[in-house]
């Protein structure tokens, strides 16, 4: 009985391209669901995948019956799951945030933007009014805009607080700053779901909801307590001090994605 032996076996380059773009494609997925709620939900469908090999392992036909419907739409269903999160890994290679080098990707924050609304920040706080300060970076907020006014003016501390003075008609809405202009005030920002504090209202569920779309950083100054907090990926920094809040946005908005 002769055994047959493949004629060549052999590496190429064209297998070790193959091998590191799929290693860098994972290992950028693993850092993009690391601590978010999708890594939840895979861990979830790895269960149910192991239960249904582990039903027909033993022969638990009724069981192993609706598994295996219900992993026949796997591709629907991780869609539909994971919707929030492929637009979000969607939008960020669309602005070309992870592949590129960090010198090309994000520029350093700009000091005299950041004293600004540091300033404006802390003034709001000190007589609790509340506000919604967006920073766009690199992924573009044009929705974000037209649900909003237009204002395209130059950023100040005195406009800044002038947008957010109680009764003024901007007051409800989020301001939107683009480099050091205030591109558009009065926007309506999408909440986020994934809030479980009650002592969080509608401003700090909105800065979450548009930082986990996009990769803009928010300051948040709560109009009940009168304190600043900056939400940046999806995450919350409550209760900041002028240091605290200075150290904080800068390095969000320094943050290379």
């Amino acid at each position: 009985m002769e055994l047959w032996v493949p004629s060549q076996i052999g590496f190429t380059w064209r297998d070790g391209v193959d091998i590191l773009l799929v290693t860098f494609l994972f290992y950028n997925v693993i850092i993009m669901v690391k601590e978010t709620r999708a890594l939840t939900a895979i861990y979830g469908l790895l269960l149910i995948i192991v239960a249904y090999f582990v039903s027909r392992a033993v022969g638990l036909s009724t069981l192993n019956w609706l598994l295996e419907n219900f992993l026949s739409s796997l591709f629907l269903l991780v869609v539909i799951i994971f919707q929030r999160d492929i637009r979000h890994a969607l939008t960020s290679i669309g602005a070309r945030q992870w592949w590129l080098p960090g010198w090309f990707r994000s520029k350093k924050a700009n000091a005299g933007m950041l004293d600004t609304i540091c300033d404006a920040a802390l003034y709001m706080a000190q007589r609790k009014i509340g506000a919604l300060i967006v920073i766009e970076r690199n992924v573009p907020l044009g929705d974000t805009t037209e649900r909003g006014v237009r204002l395209e003016a130059r950023l100040s501390r005195e406009l800044l607080i002038n947008i957010f003075w109680p009764n003024s008609p901007l007051h409800d809405g989020a301001a939107l700053i683009k480099g050091n202009v205030i591109v558009a005030g009065g926007c309506i920002l999408p909440l986020s779901t994934a809030v479980a504090k009650r002592d969080y209202g509608t401003r700090h569920r909105a800065a979450l909801g548009i930082t986990e779309e996009s990769d803009a950083v928010v300051v948040v100054v709560s109009e009940e307590r009168g304190a600043v907090a900056v939400a940046a990926e999806g995450r919350l920094t409550a209760a900041l001090d002028e240091p605290k809040l200075r150290r904080v946005l800068a390095s969000a908005l320094e943050k290379k994605l």
